[in-house]
């Protein structure tokens, strides 16, 4: 299975990055309700297990 994490830029313009790993269907879900939310430069990045990503700065 393949696992995603995403990264993001909030409102107050800090980077920031998933603390877990979704599926596909859950990183998509993630990602709607970070845009709904204001978030910008929201990406979904695929990850191996037990790797997350840094927030991009």
């Amino acid at each position: 299975m393949q696992n995603y994490a995403l990264t993001w830029t909030d409102t107050t313009g800090t980077p920031q990055a998933s603390a877990v790993a979704y599926d596909q269907p859950s990183a998509d879900r993630r990602k709607t309700a970070l845009e709904t939310a204001d978030c910008t430069e929201v990406e979904i990045v695929a990850v191996k297990p037990g790797q997350l990503p840094e927030p991009q700065v």
